[in-house]
């Protein structure tokens, strides 16, 4: 696909893999050092994920007058500094719950601005009839690096200390940064319509695009709830197994490794899938089998029980969403034009991280009024309705035809 894609794909591994060594490091941190309780662990989540999205919204319309490829340096270069900023000040006896808020809130951030200028590079350097494939590639290296990551990092926190994962992950967004500068190819400018203020309506205009689609609305309507769903009950989840059923760090993590695999094999499958049966037709079906399983989470025990409970659990969650995502992420590059690709990726990403913020704020009140087992029981039972947000496949449009290369 081109020496731009290799270092495009190269970075991805780099921050992947270090993301997912450092799996669950901010709760493990919340609980283990700080003694924080659900309620805090939630907040800890929600209030970076909220503060961040709102320090991201101007991020859109400006990415589209700059080149993407230093956009997206920049954010790796600020993400290393903030993540190595922990373990600093923990070795110091001076971290404290309040900055790893403050780590969180610039993390979120820093993570919007490089999805939506990644997610415009990518359309620029690859064919729109390669988008799929390598969209299917980034998936599979996703699912491949938290197969191994969490196991790996609970085995280091396991032995070497809480904060040894934060290492792993600021290590990542240094070497993406550098595999990001290695790039020969020279990014053409970008084509832009007349300058315009960063006005209001200028932010909005990715959210109006999305709503004037109708296809598109109904999956993003559907991802967000989703989204903030499942994320939501992550930060409980750690509390349940970690706190209250005593499951040691290394457990943790192999239970989210090895599902893992389903993850991988759906992504292989998404181009196949989408040849035989269709597009729309492989997005409902992944769809509704992400969310069929989550419920089941509530029986958790200690053991092994309890544990191939929670794998088995996970592994059909994740090999719908293995599949799912990158078909959306193509279906989305398709359909937006790339005038405004950066403004569409920065709404969509906003607000599935607010969502995930405000749902997650409130997952934590409920489980610090009855229990974190009941709140994940509630999310269970809520995502089983999201399949209806999905789109008919049997009224499934055409996509907008693209604008062409950024040039």
């Amino acid at each position: 696909m081109g020496q731009a894609f290799n270092g495009l794909w190269a970075a991805f591994v780099a921050s992947t893999v270090g993301t997912w060594l450092g799996f669950g490091a901010f709760p493990l941190i919340a609980i283990q050092v700080l003694g924080a309780g659900p309620a805090a662990v939630s907040a800890l989540a929600a209030t970076g994920l909220a503060a961040g999205a709102l320090l991201a919204l101007p991020l859109g319309p400006w990415a589209e007058r700059h080149r993407r490829r230093p956009v997206m340096i920049a954010t790796d270069i600020v993400r290393f500094g903030a993540l190595l900023s922990i373990p600093v000040g923990y070795g110091l006896g001076l971290l404290s719950y309040t900055h790893l808020v403050v780590v969180s809130v610039i993390g979120a951030a820093a993570n919007i601005a490089f999805t939506a200028a990644s997610g415009a590079y990518l359309k620029s350097v690859v064919a729109p009839d390669q988008l799929l494939p390598a969209n299917a590639r980034f998936e599979s290296t996703a699912w491949t690096a938290i197969a191994l990551g969490p196991a790996l990092g609970g085995a280091a926190v396991s032995l070497l200390g809480p904060v040894v994962t934060i290492y792993a992950n600021a290590a990542g967004f240094l070497l993406s940064g550098l595999a990001l500068a290695a790039i020969r190819v020279r990014e053409t400018p970008v084509r832009t319509r007349p300058v315009e203020r960063l006005r209001a309506a200028a932010l909005a205009d990715g959210w109006r695009f999305i709503n004037a689609d109708r296809r598109l609305r109904d999956l993003f309507r559907n991802t967000v709830v989703v989204n903030a769903l499942i994320m939501a009950t992550e930060p409980l989840l750690a509390v349940l197994l970690l706190r209250d059923l005593g499951w040691p760090a290394w457990q943790y993590g192999l239970a989210f490794s090895v599902p893992c695999v389903g993850g991988l094999l759906g992504a292989r499958l998404a181009t196949r899938l989408e040849a035989r049966h269709g597009r729309a037709r492989v997005l409902a079906v992944a769809g509704v089998l992400r969310v069929v399983s989550p419920l089941g989470l509530v029986l958790a025990t200690p053991g092994p029980i309890g544990f191939g409970l929670v794998v088995v659990v996970e592994f059909v969650v994740i090999t719908g969403m293995g599949l799912f995502n990158p078909l959306l992420a193509t279906e989305r590059l398709q359909r937006v034009p790339d005038d405004r690709i950066g403004r569409v990726l920065t709404a969509w990403t906003v607000t599935t991280t607010g969502a995930i913020a405000v749902v997650t704020a409130l997952w934590g009140v409920l489980a610090a009024l009855t229990s974190p087992r009941t709140a994940i029981g509630i999310a269970g039972v809520l995502l089983l309705f999201t399949p209806l947000l999905l789109p008919d496949s049997d009224r499934a449009r055409r996509p907008r035809p693209s604008a062409g290369p950024v040039t």
